[in-house]
């Protein structure tokens, strides 16, 4: 098996999310989650995921579908399509699991998961983090990481338009 195998090995689908959470908890790891479109993957992205791996065991993203991301983020996003998107993320040695979900928040996929750790960017007050209740419901713990200073999708794409 080659490595893009193995990494899209990563990409889950909702059945096979079930069968590997069973196993993940049965091992009683600690499953961190976070969610976002990562539309052009930057170094900013790679400091605060390689943070929230390191909050526990495994890291599982939601990833913004393409119809989600339009959505939120306007009728030009993404520009990286979601295939690319969970390809690039699952190629990362410290993302272990990537799950798509189309709604505009990610509420019922942590209530699915039932994630120990909840991460967001500290742009965010814990408090108002969706899923931050059913976490702390079970016991768990929100956290917020600082961006990186210079690195945002959005000055990416102001710059090339430049």
């Amino acid at each position: 098996m080659n490595f893009l195998d193995k990494a899209r090995q990563k990409i889950l689908t909702p059945e096979n999310l079930k069968q590997t959470l069973a196993y993940w908890n049965f091992k009683d790891f600690r499953l961190v989650f976070t969610n976002g479109c990562f539309d052009i993957l930057h170094r900013g992205h790679i400091d605060y995921l390689s943070k929230a791996r390191a909050l526990g065991d495994i890291l599982i993203i939601g990833l913004n579908t393409d119809n989600s991301v339009g959505r939120l983020k306007g009728p030009n996003r993404p520009v990286n399509n979601q295939e690319a998107r969970a390809l690039l993320l699952a190629s990362l040695s410290f993302v272990d699991a990537i799950i798509y979900f189309d709604d505009d928040t990610p509420h019922s996929l942590i209530q699915h998961i039932q994630p120990d750790v909840l991460v967001k960017g500290s742009d965010y007050e814990p408090e108002n983090i969706v899923g931050a209740d059913i976490v702390k419901a079970k016991g768990g713990r929100i956290e917020t990481i600082e961006f990186l200073k210079g690195f945002s999708t959005s000055g990416i794409i102001e710059k090339l338009k430049k």
